[in-house]
């Protein structure tokens, strides 16, 4: 089981902070650190001091770690158009060696449009359809050769398909709980699946529509990664728990039933439950950033003795 940290920078989180997590994830020997692509605080945080771009922050990121993965759980298609994005994560992975994959979603926070002036498109899920499409063409394409496409939102004329990745292919994440047009898109364009913040039960159901979607289009349905994005919530004792839940304004008995919570004994049996399901790879929400001892603590107590 590979144990990811995931971040909520729109929340309130300078780069500098975002860099002590990060080489802290590495330090303590995480697979990898990923991050939200939001421009918009949301609920009772103050999101200060203002947000950060995903893209930017990985690059900054690729150039200061050596070893963790790098991504996005997920990029907004709205924030980008597919051209530059596949520019730019290609900048980035050859930035970072080697390192970087990339969660694309749809997009949803329609306030975050309306603040920062970004167009809000009805039609988002099928603009996600081309989107994969012409990134996962662009980088496929050989060098020397054009990438054209002809679609109903992005048209790509004699293209030359550049830069291209450090990999030989950057893993792509599609995730969601969609139950037909999400498990279509994963198994065309994914190498991974990822549903965030669900039960045992609905993830169970989501993974094997994954699985079906897959092998209809002539894929096994173990070819690709499946896993979990969790809030994490782990201490020694009942009291440093209810200390963590209060400082990022959840109840403890809340996240046990949602979430990673609980001692560090109770968390790797609820990830031996997930793993039961066909889960590979859990990405633990982190939502207090200055509290790197939290991480320590699930290095220390719940990853290794997950194996």
């Amino acid at each position: 089981m590979d144990l990811r940290i995931f971040t909520e920078p729109q929340q309130g989180a300078s780069y500098d902070t975002l860099l002590k997590v990060a080489k802290a994830t590495e330090d303590l020997g995480f697979d990898a650190f990923f991050r939200s692509d939001h421009y918009l605080r949301m609920g009772n945080a103050d999101g200060l001091p203002g947000p950060t771009d995903a893209w930017i922050t990985l690059a900054g990121l690729a150039r200061e770690t050596r070893r963790i993965r790098l991504g996005t759980l997920m990029t907004a298609g709205t924030f980008r158009l597919p051209g530059v994005l596949a520019i730019q994560v290609a900048q980035v992975d050859q930035m970072s060696g080697g390192r970087v994959e990339l969660g694309l979603g749809a997009g949803w926070f329609e306030e975050e449009h309306k603040a920062y002036g970004i167009p809000f498109p009805r039609e988002k899920f099928a603009r996600l359809e081309e989107q994969l499409a012409i990134i996962t063409g662009l980088w496929a394409t050989a060098t020397g050769e054009e990438f054209s496409y002809d679609g109903t939102y992005y048209q790509l004329e004699n293209s030359p398909a550049l830069p291209k990745p450090a990999q030989g292919k950057v893993p792509v994440l599609v995730g969601g709980h969609g139950a037909t047009r999400t498990p279509r898109l994963a198994a065309q364009y994914a190498d991974e699946f990822n549903i965030p913040f669900a039960s045992l039960e609905d993830s169970e159901r989501q993974f094997g529509r994954v699985r079906a979607a897959a092998e209809a289009v002539g894929r096994k349905g173990d070819e690709l990664v499946y896993s979990n994005a969790l809030v994490a919530c782990v201490g020694k004792d009942d009291a440093e728990v209810a200390r963590r839940a209060a400082a990022i304004g959840r109840n403890v008995d809340e996240l046990k039933a949602n979430g990673l919570a609980g001692s560090p004994a109770e968390v790797v049996d609820k990830i031996g439950r997930y793993a039961a399901i066909g889960a590979s790879r859990i990405y633990l929400q982190m939502l207090d950033l200055e509290d790197l001892d939290h991480l320590e603590l699930i290095s220390a107590q719940v990853q290794s003795q997950l194996g």
